[in-house]
């Protein structure tokens, strides 16, 4: 008796000392590679019109254009109200929704109205796009209404109103609790322009994330050129500790991407994708400006309407052994066009555009896709659909497919498998390697524009309206999925 209890203690010091395989922000890391090294058994295939390997579905809203995130047991999503999860909430909303990460039973949903400034700030419909990061019982996101919000991961399920803000309309056991939220617009005078969608990320006491701000409805206008595009916040109190304006009157039409950070050359650096075109670093803790690159060549030429050659950066920068990875794009309503990959030397100093280059891949065309790096080779899409698996010492492309379809998403590599969702709402999963090897393809319902995510056995994947969570061995019905 002694010895089996002898046993079990040790068995559970073990098992408290093997962290969680959460996946707690975009990118899991501050880093921001699409990589999972961790997580085994996740499945090579599934039946969304069977149950086959599905865990359980949960509903969304009507368009799902935020990320989710895993820690804690529950899983946190930015989508609209269309759902209907709140009966009390009526009408067009941007929310976080909260889900049981057990069996997708709804917890609470943190709400917003929308600005009263209509689609020039605050695009009807299209509900909060930033994937919250999560540290501790702490949820960072910023909302439709270019606020940096802190709110409680508990929500109001806890029966406490977290404060210093405890104003909130809504305060029922499904709804969310809001801790401090700095308004970007009115404090700061940024100009979301379309909606502010950044998604942030923090290193120690820090939180740092990109304001959105853009040119006004008219496309030329800068309204308030010297606003901050990029800050960084006391992750407990929300009070902003630095502030930078650096691409200034050269934004050309918005600021929808995310910062990443990484310890590069000894220096910790956090990267910003500026609205010019121009990738930014700056030293984490004080913000002293570090180098910037100009991601487009000398003689491109931004043009109205995506008729030109310079590009905005509307992917997320990836930090991989003193590197730094992005690609360019632009609103994708605005077709495709040239791109550019880069690979950057992120130990050099000053303007770098020429001295930082490591490797610069001109086949592909523009794109929004953040890149996952794993075992040496780089995996990014176009928004035209054409995948690529690319040499990250190189930058030689390796092999591409074409998906047929638009993507705005970003691929996930986890468990030797390469995991990649479309406009049509197709999933294409292919072996990492040097050859292309396509293990799996299945159609889930409706447009895919996020990006899988995989932590504690489970994969997670979000069409327009419906988060999926796919296991081994699971079985669900599928009834409503359609």
């Amino acid at each position: 008796m002694k010895l089996t209890t002898l046993y079990a203690v040790v068995f559970l010091l073990f098992a408290s000392s093997v962290p969680a395989a959460d996946w707690p922000m975009w990118g899991n890391g501050p880093q921001r590679n699409m990589v999972n090294n961790v997580e085994e058994n996740i499945p090579a295939s599934w039946d969304a019109d069977t149950g086959h390997n599905v865990k359980w579905i949960a509903k969304l809203g009507s368009q799902t254009y935020g990320n989710p995130v895993v820690s804690g047991g529950k899983i946190f999503v930015g989508t609209n109200n269309g759902g209907n999860h709140q009966p009390d909430v009526k009408g067009d909303k941007g929310v976080i929704l909260c889900f049981s990460e057990v069996d997708g039973k709804f917890l609470w949903q943190m709400t917003h109205d929308k600005l009263r400034a209509g689609r020039v700030n605050d695009w009807p419909q299209q509900g909060i796009c930033s994937s919250p990061a999560i540290d501790g019982n702490r949820l960072y996101y910023v909302n439709n209404r270019c606020e940096l919000v802190c709110a409680d991961t508990e929500g109001f399920r806890d029966g406490e109103n977290d404060g210093p803000f405890t104003d909130e309309e809504l305060t029922s056991e499904i709804d969310g609790d809001i801790v401090w939220k700095l308004d970007m617009l009115n404090e700061l005078g940024a100009f979301p322009h379309n909606l502010a969608t950044s998604s942030p990320t923090f290193e120690e006491e820090l939180m740092f994330v990109g304001t959105g701000n853009g040119v006004d409805e008219g496309h030329i206008v800068l309204p308030v050129p010297m606003a901050p595009s990029f800050i960084a916040v006391n992750k407990h109190t929300g009070e902003l500790v630095w502030e930078s304006s650096a691409p200034g009157e050269n934004v050309l039409h918005g600021q929808w991407s995310s910062p990443a950070v990484g310890l590069i050359g000894g220096v910790k650096q956090v990267i910003f994708p500026g609205g010019d075109g121009k990738l930014y670093s700056f030293v984490a803790k004080t913000g002293e400006e570090l180098w910037s690159f100009d991601c487009n060549p000398p003689d491109s030429i931004w043009e109205l309407g995506g008729m030109g050659t310079r590009n905005n950066i509307i992917a997320t920068p990836v930090i991989y052994n003193d590197k730094v990875f992005i690609a360019v794009g632009q609103d994708p309503e605005h077709g495709e066009g040239p791109g550019h990959l880069y690979a950057i030397d992120a130990t050099k100093r000053g303007d770098i555009t020429t001295s930082g280059v490591i490797w610069h891949n001109v086949d592909i065309m523009r794109s929004m896709t953040t890149v996952a790096i794993h075992d040496g080779i780089l995996y990014t899409c176009d928004l035209g659909g054409i995948f690529r698996a690319v040499d990250a010492k190189s930058g030689k492309t390796l092999w591409t497919d074409d998906l047929l379809a638009a993507v705005w998403s970003s691929p996930m590599v986890v468990d030797g498998k390469v995991y990649m969702g479309d406009e049509d709402g197709d999933v294409i999963v292919y072996a990492t390697g040097r050859e292309k090897k396509i293990l799996f393809e299945t159609n889930m319902f409706n447009s895919i524009y996020t990006t899988p995510v995989a932590a504690n056995g489970v994969l997670y994947i979000t069409n327009r309206r419906q988060l999926f969570a796919i296991a081994e061995g699971a079985s669900s019905d599928t009834g409503e999925a359609k």
